[in-house]
């Protein structure tokens, strides 16, 4: 990108204001009336989402988890206001994961979703270098350790923030990011993410990585170390410059700045093109690195899902690969979805020890999964996944890390740990309750396995959406005003003023589902799973 427009980028001062039309057409009709503004304030000050049931371990298991994560609320070094930090042996904040542990958060606290940004775009360097780590008295800077795009993560927080000066902040510093990596990951020329160590992508104890670098030299990640295999095309790094290409578009539009958001469309399309030509082998219906000497390293990983993850490819690759490797019981649809290396793998390493992105099942990739199987049209396999992890954090010790992707069972280590504890949080509610998708109110209507009354409760700018789950039917309200009675497993989707729009099949099989509004007026239908229908 040229100086000049970099320059405009990191000059742009907070005092500069967008024209509120503006804002609201880019976040989409009605959004306005949804945003939780960043001080956590909704229908009254300090409100918050509740959960409340009769099933006494799901309750308490919820509500530990909300106590991990506030407890989980430190100070890290250099950086005045407390975030979220991983937990557990993990004390500080990770450019791979912390980012989309905050915007997660942010639904109970707004303040920490954009902490788990600004700390590193206020300690990113001045050649445009995020920080791979902020620890509690280092900041680190020995690899690029990135997965979920920094910027994505940050227009969403945006978005529920309506937060103008924060925008400006993310566009400024995620797009001097993707000049970092473009200038210092991209030596064989071919446009892709290089990586250069295991810790580049996260992959620790990783057969992906075995035998080669954990870091790069003299803790410099611009500097790849001397080995004949290195660097790796990634397509997971890659992956990552690509959707956070695709955030830069969506932030130029918002911000009025169309010609920048051609180029980073241009440059995202280029990116998205070399990956699908370069690292997809079709043949296996897998994307895998390119070493150096252009040969696949043919490791089936969760490197896949990461592709998947930024909506690389459309849904004809996608199904493809969903039907070959994703949804295979035999490689990553094992009985506790999603395995870091595929079951049938022969690099598969067992037993599983501790900290192991060598097959063990990920609160991480957990956590990741809802962006892409919603993207894709799954939601009954995403149910079956959060159900599962649900099921084995009931039953756990505490929020732990990893699981044995056939038995469930955690890897003993220390316990609270934040990416755990928000997939108990955010899995309860993407099972069961009432959740805000861009303009849109999405009412999960499905009873709590062992529950027999619960209720969610969401604020919103100037009321709150409650859903109501009793012995046979779900009860719809909004602002006090009942919108819908549901009998049956469904999901309805409402826009902002609580009209129904359409009816989505999230039950494993076909279901029989009757709809009765407060004027009387009914309706009963058979959904399929996954169907949409539009009401």
């Amino acid at each position: 990108m040229a100086n000049a427009m970099r320059e405009a980028r990191a000059n742009f001062t907070h005092q500069q204001k967008l024209d509120r039309r503006r804002f609201l057409a880019g976040l989409g009709a009605g959004a306005a009336s949804l945003l939780i503004p960043c001080d956590g304030a909704a229908a009254e000050e300090g409100a918050r989402p509740e959960f409340k049931t009769d099933h006494s371990r799901l309750q308490e298991r919820y509500d530990a988890a909300l106590s991990t994560l506030k407890t989980n609320t430190l100070n890290v070094y250099r950086f005045p206001n407390p975030v979220l930090i991983d937990g557990a042996s993990y004390r500080g904040v990770w450019l791979e994961a912390e980012p989309q542990v905050g915007q997660v958060y942010g639904l109970y606290e707004p303040a920490i979703a954009r902490a788990n940004h600004e700390v590193f775009f206020d300690l990113q360097r001045d050649d445009g270098y995020l920080p791979c780590w902020v620890r509690f008295q280092a900041v680190g800077q020995g690899q690029i350790q990135m997965v979920v795009p920094i910027a994505a993560t940050a227009l969403e927080v945006f978005k529920a923030s309506g937060d103008e000066a924060f925008l400006h902040k993310a566009y400024g510093a995620c797009g001097r990011w993707d000049d970092f990596l473009m200038r210092y990951r991209n030596t064989r020329g071919t446009g892709l993410c290089e990586a250069f160590c295991t810790f580049d992508t996260g992959h620790d104890n990783s057969p992906r990585w075995k035998g080669l670098p954990n870091e790069c030299p003299n803790n410099d990640a611009r500097i790849c170390p001397k080995v004949d295999v290195l660097p790796f095309l990634a397509p997971d790094l890659s992956a990552t410059v690509y959707g956070g290409r695709v955030a830069l578009a969506k932030m130029a539009r918002l911000l009025g700045r169309g010609g920048e958001a051609a180029q980073w469309e241009e440059k995202a399309a280029s990116i998205q093109k070399a990956i699908i030509d370069r690292l997809y082998d079709p043949n296996d219906a897998c994307f895998y690195d390119l070493d150096a000497k252009n040969q696949f390293v043919r490791i089936r990983g969760d490197a896949l899902t990461r592709v998947l993850g930024e909506h690389v490819v459309g849904q004809d690759i996608f199904d493809q690969v969903y039907a070959r490797q994703i949804h295979n019981p035999q490689a990553f649809w094992a009985p506790y979805p999603l395995p870091s290396i595929a079951l049938d793998d022969p690099v598969f390493v067992r037993p599983i020890p501790v900290n192991s992105w060598g097959g063990a099942s990920q609160a991480l990739t957990a956590l990741r999964a809802p962006r892409w199987l919603e993207h894709y049209g799954k939601p009954v396999d995403l149910a079956h996944m959060m159900s599962q992890w649900i099921q084995a954090l009931l039953a756990g010790p505490g929020f732990l890390q990893q699981l044995d992707p056939l038995t469930g069972e955690f890897t003993p280590a220390g316990g609270g740990y934040s990416p755990a504890a928000l997939v108990m949080v955010d899995y309860t509610w993407r099972l069961h309750g009432v959740r805000t998708e861009a303009d849109k109110l999405e009412w999960n209507c499905r009873v709590p396995e062992g529950a027999s009354h619960t209720r969610f409760s969401l604020p919103l700018k100037g009321g709150a959406a409650e859903l109501s789950h009793g012995p046979d039917s779900s009860e719809l309200f909004l602002k006090t005003k009942k919108l819908l009675t549901v009998k049956g497993t469904a999901r309805i989707v409402t826009d902002a003023k609580g009209k129904a729009l359409r009816i989505v099949g999230i039950g494993p099989d076909t279901t029989q589902v009757g709809l009765l509004w407060p004027n009387r007026k009914t309706k009963s239908l058979q959904i399929e799973p996954n169907q949409v229908v539009q009401l």
